[in-house]
């Protein structure tokens, strides 16, 4: 077994113990803030372990399981909650209010079925945990259901099993975290080079689970496209593809597992296709007058066939938040990578149309020679931004603030129109709930031939004693108008709970019968995260 990270997991808030804001980072963020937003003065501090107040268990593990399985009132509570808003709005009011009974972490696969068979034994609800850094309600149990609760943890899935590097992929255990699953096949020069924000807290089984949105702006952008067959254990036995680097023998098995959100079998690992380490490195930044012309650079770019590793679209005020622009410019980052041949003739056509279309493009290469000046450009200004975005996240929730986001997808015909009604519609939600001013940015977080996927990102003033409400009819408001507009309520954050109602009108009623069905096959007692994707 890998050996685990030292850092102690935050019980209630991103990431790690001690790597949030310091007080003086969250002093200047507020004074960077305040210019456009109406703050309180006063902070609300994040619980301690001594204030955690649940109800009791209502398990007590059998002697088989006894050994990894707790009742301890900090495990249950770090696995009670998500990290979405509204998840660290409840900690911070210190509520814990649906934990788990108990929290069980299998060594292995073996253990797994044991936790199946005793929650079918006892009647209770299972929930696969993976790193638990869902956004939208896809760890915490539901509300309506009264059965005891289960939380399967399975970051002891942590290895890295067998190589097959002729085929360039490995068979990789589901509870890997992101930094370990790259330890472990560094010393073969190889890498997945899937990087979610969350990579540092989720695992390889949550990625599959919710269909994880990754490192590549283009081609690879989600987990499917890593996945060569996957193994899960169900309540009615063990699931398991063939491993194949392609077929068209009928429905694939995979589909199914992928973006199941834990609702039909427990992942236990999977094949995954693997790429050699990139070498070779190029990376600029276009600067737009205007947020459009810098979308049609990035659709010349998304049809142009060279598939660039990054080509994201920063409006300005998202540019100047996150300290990579000065607010006058919208910036499109772009940026090539190789582990077989350079990419300067690549960079060069992409800098060619980004000038057609009006940007002002600034270049320079990302290699291990940079220099500390080189590398102080905007587009590692809004990296760093990015990876520290959910500490600084928590520690705006703590200042008062509503902060959230919403994610879609649309396709180029509609793109204009769609972005100007779900900015408008977020806008007027938010005065209609008395959160404004308000900052509401955007940028495009993946394109596609045929379209991007839009991510906005609202900071707003939020009631001392309703950030919550605020934030339910707002999210209602934008999930409705996402909906109307043709675009999906998640690219990449998966449905979860937050997101069911919008999912409930973008499937075809026909699919959600079939789902319930695979359901009722793999999991006849609902017992595996009751009330995601479907109502069993």
């Amino acid at each position: 077994m890998c050996e685990k990270m030292e850092r102690t997991r935050s019980f209630w808030g991103w990431g790690f113990e001690g790597e949030g804001l310091s007080p003086k980072d969250e002093l200047a963020l507020a004074a960077r803030v305040k210019p456009f937003i109406e703050m309180a003065d006063d902070r609300t501090a994040p619980p301690s372990p001594d204030e955690i107040r649940l109800t009791p268990s209502r398990l007590e593990p059998p002697d088989v399981l006894a050994s990894w399985c707790t009742t301890n009132e900090l495990a249950r509570a770090g696995h009670t909650y998500g990290k979405s808003f509204s998840d660290i709005v409840r900690a911070l009011e210190r509520r814990w209010d649906r934990p788990p009974d108990v929290v069980a972490t299998p060594n292995d696969e073996k253990g797994i079925v044991e936790v199946l068979d005793w929650a079918a034994q006892v009647d209770a609800i299972i929930i696969p945990y993976g790193g638990g850094s869902s956004v939208v309600g896809g760890v915490e149990a539901p509300s309506n259901d009264d059965r005891p609760v289960i939380s399967c943890d399975l970051s002891r899935l942590d290895r890295v099993l067998e190589i097959d590097a002729a085929s360039r992929a490995a068979l990789i255990q589901s509870g890997v975290y992101g930094p370990s699953l790259e330890d472990q096949l560094r010393p073969h020069g190889l890498t997945l080079r899937h990087y979610p924000q969350s990579f540092e807290v989720s695992s390889l089984g949550g990625w599959i689970a919710t269909r994880s949105g990754g490192h590549y702006a283009t081609l690879h952008t989600h987990i499917d496209d890593f996945v060569e067959s996957i193994r899960a254990v169900t309540p009615a036995g063990l699931w398991e593809s063939r491993r194949l680097p392609g077929s068209g023998a009928g429905p694939s098995p995979d589909r199914l597992l992928l973006g199941s959100e834990g609702i039909l079998g427990i992942i236990t690992q999977a094949w995954m296709r693997l790429q050699d380490r990139p070498v070779f490195r190029a990376s600029a930044v276009a600067k737009f007058s205007t947020f459009d012309s810098g979308a049609r650079a990035a659709r010349a770019l998304a049809q142009s066939g060279l598939w660039p590793t990054n080509c994201r679209l920063l409006d300005a005020a998202e540019a100047m938040m996150t300290g990579a622009g000065t607010g006058e410019a919208h910036l499109l980052l772009i940026a090539f990578e190789s582990a077989d041949h350079p990419v300067d003739e690549a960079m060069a056509r992409a800098t060619e149309l980004a000038h057609d279309h009006g940007g002002t493009v600034e270049l320079r290469t990302n290699g291990a020679d940079a220099s500390p000046d080189e590398r102080a450009n905007p587009a590692d200004q809004w990296r760093s931004a990015f990876l520290r975005a959910p500490y600084t996240r928590d520690s705006l929730v703590c200042l008062g603030l509503i902060s959230e986001t919403f994610e879609t997808a649309i396709t180029w015909n509609r793109f204009d129109e769609f972005i100007h009604d779900i900015k408008t519609t977020t806008e007027e939600a938010l005065r209609s709930v008395g959160a404004w001013p308000a900052i509401v940015t955007c940028r495009l977080t993946h394109v596609y031939p045929d379209g991007a996927a839009p991510y906005f990102t609202v900071l707003a003033p939020g009631r001392a004693s309703g950030r919550l409400a605020q934030w339910r009819e707002v999210k209602s408001a934008v999930m409705a108008a996402i909906t109307k507009g043709g675009g999906t309520v998640t690219h990449h954050h998966s449905v979860g709970r937050d997101h069911r109602p919008g999912y409930d009108l973008q499937r075809p009623e026909l699919f959600a019968a079939q789902l319930r069905a695979a359901k009722r096959v793999v999991d006849p007692q609902a017992m595996l995260n009751p009330g995601v994707l479907i109502d069993p």
